[in-house]
């Protein structure tokens, strides 16, 4: 019996289990199994997870994508690039080898949607997830800015000092941070929601819950006639 599973912290809100569960009967795989590794501390991925018997690969989510890299034997090319992991395929040799894929489905999600004034970005959060999202970006020759909680060397805005004339400015906006996620829905991002309009293009990592079931960042959303994926 083949083992997969997904590798957080706090991730009883995932839909991966039941995805991949689905997925497996779905596409007629037989003797493959997936589960949720909620773990507290990136070391237990050595010396429990490594450890268990019939694994085949992982996916990995927050806040583990950067972490996780000294555990494994080498990095795909891209993942190296972007400096994160969200998925682990161990080989026929028995190698530990880390992939991103989150770039790659930002990109193939948000290219369709980009119109000739969709020339700068604000990534607001700085793990993992958004060093794929400004991978993806800069693949698309978009000029981004990364949003944080605390001034660091490299980043030009944060949350206190982003203004309306800066939302304005920046005509797509990616939420990177875990804010709004099951159970805790009510959160979001404190950006000047005011500064958003019609041509902006938003969109959320997060997918629990959907955008419909939002009765906050999206109700703001609706309020300025924009368009969150």
């Amino acid at each position: 019996m083949r083992r997969f599973g997904l590798i957080g912290k706090n991730i009883s809100y995932s839909f991966s289990r039941n995805y991949f569960k689905n997925k497996f009967e779905s596409e007629l795989i037989k003797e493959a199994t997936y589960d949720n590794f909620d773990i507290d501390e990136i070391e237990a991925f050595n010396s429990q997870l490594k450890q268990l018997p019939n694994i085949a690969g992982f996916n990995v989510t927050i806040p583990y994508k950067e972490t996780i890299i000294p555990y494994l034997t080498k990095l795909h090319r891209t993942a190296k690039a972007i400096g994160a992991v969200n998925t682990i395929k161990i080989n026929k040799k028995g190698q530990w080898i880390g992939y991103n894929t989150d770039y790659y489905g930002f990109k193939k999600a948000l290219k369709p949607q980009l119109q000739p004034h969709h020339k700068t970005a604000l990534i607001l959060g700085t793990g993992g997830a958004s060093k794929a999202i400004a991978y993806a970006l800069k693949s698309l020759d978009i000029r981004f800015e990364f949003v944080s909680r605390s001034a660091a060397k490299g980043l030009h805005f944060t949350y206190d000092t982003l203004s309306v004339e800066d939302i304005r400015a920046h005509s797509i906006i990616i939420n990177c941070t875990p804010l709004g996620t099951f159970p805790e829905i009510e959160r979001c991002p404190s950006i000047p929601y005011e500064g958003i309009s019609s041509k902006h293009l938003l969109f959320d990592l997060i997918y629990n819950p959907r955008a419909n079931q939002v009765p906050q960042i999206w109700t703001r959303q609706r309020r300025y006639n924009n368009k969150w994926l």
